[in-house]
């Protein structure tokens, strides 16, 4: 048995990683809206924090009702109870990828958590 998964994956407007990576500590989602879109809800989270990476394009999130402005290399973290939706710019698609997580569920990383 291999002590890892890989999948390639190619773009779609929406591609949730956990059942295809087995994942048991974090939900992970590739998106892409093209331009002019956007997500078609607003949404928060009881207990997961969300931290997104803009891969290509532009666009924006409003969170509690501030824009937030987003391009290619950004990275936002957004708490659970923040009220989130994203729009890709009008003249812009915009690819993203959404790491969701436990709040405060980290006790180590990197070299605390590494085993040499």
């Amino acid at each position: 048995m291999a002590n890892f998964d890989k999948v390639h994956v190619v773009q779609d407007a929406r591609i949730e990683l956990h059942d295809k990576l087995s994942l048991t500590g974090a939900e992970i989602s590739i998106n892409h809206l093209p331009a002019g879109a956007s997500v078609p809800f607003v949404h928060s989270h009881k207990n997961n924090e969300e931290i997104y990476a803009v891969l290509s394009g532009k666009g924006k999130v409003v969170i509690d009702g501030e824009d937030v402005e987003l391009a290619a290399g950004d990275w936002l973290r957004i708490s659970p109870v923040g009220k989130r939706q994203f729009f890709a710019a009008e003249d812009s698609e915009i690819s993203f990828i959404c790491i969701q997580v436990k709040e405060n569920s980290l006790e180590s990383y990197t070299k605390e958590d590494a085993v040499v």
